[in-house]
């Protein structure tokens, strides 16, 4: 990883990091430190932060949601890019390969929002981003 070069963190790595009782914590913590010590650039998108809520709201409780949710927003934290109606659009031809079985509608819109910003390394445990191209910091 270069020195801050723009990182796409997706909800896999939000929830690691926001529940210590998630098997991934640990290895999550580490790969934060690392792109923080690289002063990487962090993205994400809204489908990523609705997702991300969603899940530590149903899984976890309100108030971890709204904390992670207020841990995110503060300044200088991450980027949150738009899913435009464009990125949904070229979104869909991802489901079309066979070799990407089970992929969820949020992280095809992450893939086309990946490339409409030009991000090539992505932040996450969910193998599909290594298999359309992007780069796995984690």
């Amino acid at each position: 990883m270069r020195q801050r070069e723009a990182v796409f963190v997706d909800s896999g790595a939000w929830i690691a990091l926001a529940l210590s009782r998630d098997p991934l914590h640990a290895q999550a913590r580490e790969q934060w430190e690392v792109l923080h010590g690289a002063a990487a650039k962090l993205h994400t998108s809204v489908p990523v932060v609705i997702e991300t809520f969603t899940f530590l709201d149903r899984n976890a409780n309100r108030d971890v949601a709204l904390a992670w949710k207020d841990s995110i927003y503060k300044p200088g934290t991450v980027k949150i890019l738009p899913c435009e109606l464009r990125d949904l659009d070229h979104a869909w031809e991802y489901f079309r390969r066979p070799d990407l079985h089970k992929l969820s509608a949020v992280d095809a819109t992450s893939f086309t929002i990946m490339k409409r910003a030009r991000i090539r390394l992505a932040f996450t445990f969910d193998h599909h981003f290594s298999v359309v191209g992007f780069r796995l910091a984690a």
